[in-house]
């Protein structure tokens, strides 16, 4: 049966420079100790000259002339002050005398990855400083003792992956008394020797890698057992030379290491003997041992395992192994022969064949491990019987593989029980879908703290219900899923830590947040959040992340329900900068309680477009703009004197008058619809409407009148003490008469700027006057009358008797017969009047002096002062 059906990729086993790096441990030591060392940069600007080939920077300090195809040192253009030279992956074939003796401060030389086969003695002579050296992958056929030997500061040197034959080290280099790091050797290296390293007796090293042929002829027994290091590594093939392996190791028994780490033992083919050649493994003494590349079969991972048993070694990483089950390995059901690993940790990473975990077709290896990673196996289930024997791990790592929901959680097993001492569960970046399936999985572990699912495809509503978690969960790492709000029900509301970044969340589930009362720390950066809840209530919260999101409002209101907040990272949403978020900025940096992380670079102005990128710091709105009681009442008081301001004007201009006529005619005109009979007339029921003030009345009746009507052919007149209709409204009966009538004639005087209903009179002539040019208005000017003393309301009166001919009535009685025959030339000849109009006698007859019907005698029209001249309707018998 197998474990897992998928296989690893290729890629995972292939590295394009396998054959020339020697392995990860001894780069990590250099790259540490070039840290550790260096000095700390300068501030000034990174290039400071361009002159030659290489970019000097830090102040002179540093050249980096790395891949520019270069086949001499450019030592010209160096200045004295470097201490730094990357000279890697160029064309150099040689370091000569005059290379670097302008150079005494030099302390880093970098010349890995070129065609370097020869050294000068003398190459090195004047940078007695230099505290690395790294000349690893180039063709020299020898190791350049001389040229190393006065470099007594040197800590790291780094001349593995040439083409020298041998690995014997001068005497000179028992004067590196400082060297911490060394790595040596090549693919020429056919073995080592007893005397190889005797140099290095009395030098304590951080650090030892040597590589071998891959097809290594001898080894002398001995030949590592002068070394003194905490790290040590072998790149040597034992596929000709097994026996070597056992001689080996105890070579470096009983010293101690924190790493020890194998390289491609077995490289090209798997081993078949039946000697058991790590039986000296349990007398090392390492933290760690490491097996990188290589060919594994269950034999030899049984032979390896039992000794483990029995070494004092606490951690084991398989990584880029190759791996296959043995042929002659029969499973007669008698269990696993490895039963009593103790470990701290175990790391199977990169594993050709997922089978590895079942070894000897069962788990029973994994019983009394701690800490047990499976990372890129590519497996995608979990049979149930591994979960009973995994009853000491504490960590469980199955990240980066193919899990799915319904393969982990098989409802066909019995999970109780089972994995006693689990703390930390990782599954991240699988292919997880149902919260569901995973809260079931999980609630039968009792010790179960910290879940990291992130990476994977959880969050659907679908997959998110009805979940019960173990009420000891406190940390939950979800980041880069598709979560929508809904399915924050189906997370443990005990949760401590919650990290949900990056899951396409557009709102926030506040039901959740209510139940998650111990939540102190909450990651919600890189989301579609649109909006911050006012009602948020997180009273843990001491944490909060929401870089990222979309939302553009943010107020002092927004955090109040979360009293306990002390840290907020809000950066990089599309903010509206306005006076909400400046005081809510103003007041989180005023009161120092919440410290905005990533305060000020990442908070920037989207709206408006103005402000666009403007950093919010940057951004300070005016003090009249932001303060809405100030806003209220300067409001208030403009808009008091404005509409003061308008109400004088409206009294000094008249306004009231003039809406108060206005009313009157919309009114009047109303009520003609109502009455108004179908069909129109087309000519005119008089010649003219007399507008007279009642002082003027006598005028009217003893001149004008007979002048006009007592004629051949006789002008009809029309006059409100004889043809206003009784019974009928004041203001219908002055707007009807003078609409039917072609002329209206004004007898002006100072009575009549004094008659209220002249003005009204005057006022209906204008409007129905206006776009005629007043063609159809008659002045009469009684007695003489200043324009300029009028009041403002005669604004259009004061025009007409400036801009057009009226006739003045003369007192002398010899030039009156002309004003008679003007007054007839601009009403022009009588015309035959319409039907069913009075004749001039009949309305003469019906007229009293004493008595007129429609208007008092004290205005000169019904309803004088005092009357109500809005509603006042006018029932007068016409006299017989």
């Amino acid at each position: 049966m197998e474990f897992g059906s998928a296989k690893v990729k290729k890629d995972a086993f292939s590295s394009k420079r396998s054959d020339t790096m020697i392995w990860t441990l001894i780069t990590i030591s250099t790259l540490i100790l070039g840290v550790l060392t260096s000095p700390t940069p300068s501030a000034t600007p990174a290039s400071s000259t361009q002159e030659g080939p290489c970019q000097i920077r830090r102040s002179g300090r540093s050249a980096d002339c790395v891949g520019l195809q270069l086949e001499t040192v450019p030592w010209r253009h160096f200045p004295s002050t470097l201490e730094q030279i990357d000279l890697s992956y160029n064309k150099l074939q040689a370091v000569n005398a005059g290379d670097f003796n302008r150079l005494p401060r030099l302390r880093f030389l970098e010349l890995s990855f070129n065609n370097i086969s020869h050294i000068d003695h003398d190459a090195f002579k004047s940078n007695v400083q230099l505290e690395l050296v790294n000349i690893f992958n180039n063709s020299l056929e020898e190791i350049p003792a001389a040229a190393l030997a006065p470099l007594v500061n040197l800590k790291v040197l780094l001349m593995s992956n040439n083409l020298y034959k041998h690995v014997t080290l001068a005497d000179s280099f028992s004067k590196l008394v400082n060297l911490q790091v060394l790595s040596m050797g090549g693919p020429l290296v056919m073995g080592l020797k007893k005397g190889d390293f005797q140099a290095l007796k009395n030098i304590n090293l951080q650090g030892f890698a040597i590589k071998c042929s891959s097809n290594l002829s001898y080894y002398e027994p001995g030949s590592l057992q002068v070394i003194q290091t905490k790290q040590m590594g072998f790149d040597m093939a034992i596929d000709q030379l097994p026996n070597a392996l056992p001689h080996m190791l105890r070579d470096i028994a009983n010293k101690t290491f924190t790493d020890l780490q194998f390289r491609n033992l077995f490289e090209f083919m798997y081993y078949m003997g039946k000697d058991d050649i790590f039986q000296g493994l349990k007398h090392i003494r390492a933290k760690r041992i490491i097996f990188h590349r290589g060919k594994f079969n269950e034999n030899l991972l049984r032979m390896f395992l039992l000794n483990m048993q029995e070494a004092p070694i606490k951690n084991l990483r398989l990584q880029y192994i190759d791996f296959a089950r043995s042929p002659t390995f029969v499973n007669n059901g008698e269990g696993s022969s490895i039963t009593d690993l103790k470990l701290d940790e175990l790391d199977l990473w990169y594993i050709s064949n997922p089978d590895v975990m079942r070894f000897d077709w069962r788990f029973t290896w994994f019983n009394k491990v701690e800490k047990l990673s499976f990372q890129y196996l590519y497996f995608n289930f979990v049979p149930c019987d591994a979960w009973v024997e995994m009853e000491g791990v504490k960590i469980l790592d199955a990240s980066n593989n193919r899990l799915q929901s319904d393969f982990v959680y098989n409802q066909l097993c019995d999970y109780r029980g089972t994995m006693p001492n689990l703390h930390t569960f990782n599954f991240s970046n699988n292919e997880l879908t149902s919260l569901k399936d995973l809260s079931s999985l999980m609630r039968e572990f009792q010790q179960l703290q910290v879940v990291d699912i992130s990476n994977n495809n959880l969050g659907s509503a679908e997959s998110s219900r009805d979940c019960v978690w173990h009420q000891n969960i406190t940390r939950i790492i979800a980041h880069h899923n598709k979560f929508v709000s809904e399915a924050l029900a189906c997370l443990p509301s005990t949760v401590q830590y919650l990290d949900l970044s990056y899951c396409n969340l557009d709102q926030l589930n506040m039901a959740y947040f209510q139940k998650a009362t111990n939540l102190k720390e909450l990651l919600l950066s890189g989301n579609k959040i649109k909006f911050i809840p006012t009602k948020w209530g997180s009273p843990s919260v001491q944490l909060l992340a929401l870089d990222g999101n979309s939302f553009g409002l943010i107020s002092k209101e927004s955090f109040q329900h979360m009293p306990q907040l002390s840290r907020l990272r809000a950066g990089n949403n599309p903010y509206h900068c306005t006076c909400e978020l400046h005081e809510f900025v103003q007041d989180t940096l005023s009161k120092g309680k919440v410290n905005l992380t990533d305060w000020p670079w990442n908070y920037k102005c989207y709206h408006p477009e103005i402000l666009l990128n403007t950093q919010i710091s940057k951004y300070f709105p005016g003090h009249i703009a932001c303060d809405i009681r100030l806003v209220i009442v300067i409001s208030v008081a403009t808009t008091t004197a404005v509409i003061l301001i308008l109400v004088l004007i409206c009294y000094f201009l008249d306004l009231p008058w003039y809406t108060k006529a206005t009313y009157q005619i919309i009114r009047a005109k109303y009520r003609a619809r109502k009455e108004k009979v179908i069909g129109e007339p087309d000519a005119f029921t008089y010649h003219a409407f007399i507008s007279y003030s009642h002082s003027d009345a006598e005028w009217v009746r003893n001149e004008l009148m007979p002048c006009l009507e007592d004629n051949r052919n006789p002008y009809r007149l029309c006059i409100h003490e004889r043809d206003f209709m009784p019974g009928r409204w004041i203001i219908d009966n002055i707007i009807d008469n003078i609409e039917n009538s072609r002329k209206v004639m004004f007898i002006l005087s100072r009575h009549f700027v004094n008659s209220e209903w002249c003005n009204y009179e005057l006022y209906f002539a204008q409007q129905r006057a206006m776009g005629k040019m007043f063609s159809d208005v008659i002045l009469v000017v009684k007695e003489p009358i200043d324009p300029s003393s009028l009041p403002s309301k005669y604004c259009k009166l004061k025009k007409m008797l400036s801009t057009k001919t009226y006739l003045e009535w003369p007192q002398q009685p010899n030039q009156q017969a002309f004003f008679w025959a003007q007054l007839r030339s601009v009403l022009g000849k009588p015309s035959v009047s319409r039907e069913g109009a009075p004749s001039v006698k009949s309305r003469t007859s019906s007229m009293r002096v004493s008595t007129v019907a429609g208007r008092p005698v004290d205005d000169g029209i019904a309803g004088g002062p005092g009357s109500d001249r809005d509603t006042q309707q006018q029932v007068v018998p016409v006299a017989t």
